[in-house]
């Protein structure tokens, strides 16, 4: 639950503070280009996502499978 409510504030955050992340991300690196930084951002939420599904819910539903709770 936390992983998901994780991802979903990071989502929300991106979206709704999407500029103020750019500038601060493109003073660091400073050939990063916008639709670089939406590319990366995505990519990251999709692994992280994938992540929480293999490590979290996989192994819940192995142990409600096999009678384990």
């Amino acid at each position: 639950v936390i992983n998901f409510g994780f991802m979903m504030f990071w989502f929300l955050m991106f979206l709704v503070a999407h500029d103020f992340a750019y500038q601060i991300h493109s003073s660091m690196f400073p050939g990063l280009t916008s639709v670089r930084f939406v590319e990366l951002h995505y990519q990251l939420i999709g692994f992280f996502k994938l992540s929480v599904i293999l490590l979290n819910l996989v192994p819940y539903i192995a142990l409600r499978i096999t009678g384990r709770s």
